[in-house]
């Protein structure tokens, strides 16, 4: 399974571990991902998902139907 946020898309980003003598090795920066499951109610069942900490933020804000509303046009293309 891809470590990839459902709703905002955030992945993996490389770069560098720095040291002190400023030698560079490649790292990656991975996104805080969680599993979390919401409540539909216009559906009336319960979906899990795979979330960063921001999109829980975000459903939090504005509400899971809102927010996958939002995201059903870019599902389509």
């Amino acid at each position: 399974m891809a470590r990839v946020c459902q709703i905002t898309g955030k992945k993996p980003m490389v770069g560098n571990r720095v040291s002190h003598a400023n030698n560079k090795n490649k790292r990656r920066f991975l996104p805080s991902l969680h599993h979390k499951r919401f409540w539909i109610e216009s559906e009336k069942r319960w979906v899990r998902l795979r979330l960063s900490s921001s999109a829980i933020r975000t459903i939090d804000k504005n509400g899971i139907e809102s927010v996958l509303s939002a995201l059903s046009p870019k599902r389509g293309s």
